[in-house]
């Protein structure tokens, strides 16, 4: 299971959209700013992220089900479910979980160029004020120019909204290229190891082994072992719902599941 490809482009997506907002906001003489043209502005904004939107979407749309696919495929091929290629159907369950999972995946990304729309807007009114009211303090103190120190605070302003893509529970600030990489990345293998439990237990495995790669974090200390894939399952092994998401399934984590359904000889 390999997602680089297809997420890169999506992460090229959002910090394409980041440009072009940045050079839409340069494009604002702030010297000379008024609410017309500022509105002009948030206008080209808005449709930015529109598209953005429609493109995420479709993303998600493609890519969620093709994740769960390669998951049930996997617990197939591990379970010598003979023609696994050929069988294309989600069972219920799976149809259930990837529909709830291009959702709340979909809600998650539109929450980040909703906030990146939020803060522009503001940034954008409060700096259209603050211009305005510097070209009136001008007058008053007979200069002909706003002063360069209060040009690069207002810009710097304008270029300080686009940054941060989203805040986390945890109260972490995301640009929002790196925040959409983590996001997809992680409900990606999510939705594969979803899969691949949901036709593993549906054909009477209720084990799974967990792959190698040589992680260098936490995660080696669970490379390889035997879990439940269901609580009642028999035997001293530990359920996947109780383990350790600091260690293992973490986010951006690329570990994977192969169904087992005998324990003993699988060791």
């Amino acid at each position: 299971m390999n997602h680089d490809r297809e997420i890169e482009k999506l992460v090229r997506a959002y910090k394409d959209a980041v440009k072009a907002i940045y050079a839409e906001l340069d494009r604002i003489d702030i010297s000379n700013i008024s609410r017309a043209k500022s509105a002009a502005a948030l206008v080209e904004v808005t449709k930015i992220l529109a598209s953005l939107n429609e493109e995420s979407a479709a993303w998600v749309a493609e890519n969620v089900p093709k994740a769960a696919r390669e998951g049930v495929l996997s617990a197939l091929v591990s379970l010598d479910v003979e023609d696994a290629e050929k069988i294309e159907k989600f069972s219920r369950i799976n149809r259930e979980m990837v529909a709830a999972t291009v959702a709340d995946t979909q809600a998650d990304l539109l929450a980040v160029t909703k906030n990146v729309e939020r803060r522009v807007r503001s940034a954008v009114r409060q700096v259209t004020a603050e211009s305005m009211r510097a070209n009136l303090a001008k007058g008053v103190n007979g200069r002909r120019t706003i002063s360069r120190d209060i040009l690069d605070g207002l810009r710097k302003k304008l270029g300080d909204s686009v940054n941060s893509g989203i805040i986390d529970a945890a109260g972490h600030r995301w640009k929002p290229e790196v925040y959409v990489e983590m996001v997809t990345r992680t409900k990606l293998a999510e939705t594969n190891r979803e899969a691949t439990m949901n036709e593993a237990i549906g054909r009477g495995a209720m084990y799974g082994r967990i792959s190698r790669h040589g992680a260098a974090d936490d995660c080696r200390l669970w490379e390889g072992r035997i879990i439940k894939l269901t609580p009642d399952a028999p035997g001293d092994y530990p359920y996947i719902g109780d383990l350790p998401r600091r260690q293992i399934f973490h986010p951006r984590c690329r570990h994977v599941i192969t169904p087992v359904r005998d324990p003993v000889n699988a060791i």
